[in-house]
């Protein structure tokens, strides 16, 4: 019964949130795909499970694998379930439960194929322009982490667009924006995966392509990020499990945080830090109703532990 209450469900009853943790609850697993958005989200509850008297790790996975960690136990929370982009390859896992939602982290991101302001200018406004130019373009799309790329490779697979036989190139996120600026620099065309919150908005004039609903859904992929646990997770540490509800963040604070991170060099952990301690109004709404792991008020020993 437990189980079945699901998050919610626990608040309504009030069930006392240190209390109610269960000793596994010491020890939070998490994951990321090295995406440089969902690490600094990632980094940023670290800091603050630690000054809570948690442990919390991380493991590098692969999107697919993170899930089955979700559905087998093995992982218990992960901060980065792009809506829609994850909807319909990861459907099955949320109708059948396999994963329970804590909630949005963030809203107003975006996420879809993305050019050069050059390229746009040239005529290139929407996913069905690209076929146009076949040679500009070498028939190559630029993509993240194999996968995280399902939607492109149903595009070419079916050839929508005019886009069968292109070639989608996967790899990191440093590696394909690496590439993305070499194109830049040498003013050659180039279609890459595009989304904010990221520093890209910030350091390349790009154009985000419209068209493309049935890859990433309306308005530019107009994306949600959400925050998913194991099963049961929220009734087992409904403390940490309300952290990790109270964890939302916008657009501008990550747009900020990324920035520091890829092109001033600084470490995950520390940038994470370095933007706790610049805002204090964002501790007070995530600690809200937070208690340490021993049922101390939360805030007082996030604050000591920052330093504040």
């Amino acid at each position: 019964m437990r189980r079945a209450l699901g998050w919610a469900a626990v608040l309504a009853l009030g069930i006392g949130a240190a209390r109610a943790d269960e000793a596994s609850c010491a020890k939070i697993r998490s994951t990321d795909m090295g995406w440089t958005d969902i690490g600094l989200t990632t980094s940023t509850a670290e800091i603050l499970l630690s000054g809570l008297g948690y442990e919390m790790s991380n493991s590098l996975l692969g999107l697919n694998i993170a899930y089955e960690s979700l559905k087998s136990g093995r992982i218990d929370v992960f901060l980065g379930n792009w809506r829609p982009a994850q909807d319909t390859q990861f459907a099955p896992y949320f109708e059948q439960h396999w994963v329970d939602v804590l909630g949005a982290n963030l809203s107003g991101a975006k996420y879809t194929l993305a050019v050069p302001n050059y390229v746009a200018e040239a005529g290139v406004h929407s996913f069905d322009d690209l076929a146009k130019f076949p040679d500009q373009f070498h028939q190559t799309i630029y993509a993240i982490d194999p996968g995280s790329n399902q939607p492109l490779l149903d595009m070419v697979a079916v050839g929508r667009h005019g886009l069968g036989g292109w070639r989608i190139v996967e790899s990191s996120e440093q590696a394909m924006l690496a590439q993305v600026k070499r194109a830049v620099t040498r003013h050659e065309w180039v279609v890459f995966l595009g989304w904010q919150p990221h520093p890209m908005n910030l350091d390349l004039a790009l154009t985000y392509l419209t068209g493309g609903d049935v890859e990433f859904g309306p308005d530019f992929g107009g994306s949600t990020v959400r925050t998913l646990a194991r099963p049961g997770f929220a009734a087992a540490c409904p403390n940490v499990a309300r952290l990790f509800t109270n964890l939302v963040f916008d657009v501008d604070y990550e747009n900020t945080g990324m920035k520091l991170i890829l092109d001033e060099g600084g470490e995950q952990d520390q940038v994470a830090r370095r933007l706790l301690q610049a805002h204090p109004e964002k501790l007070r709404q995530w600690l809200d109703g937070v208690t340490t792991r021993d049922g101390s008020p939360g805030l007082p020993a996030v604050e000591k532990a920052l330093g504040q």
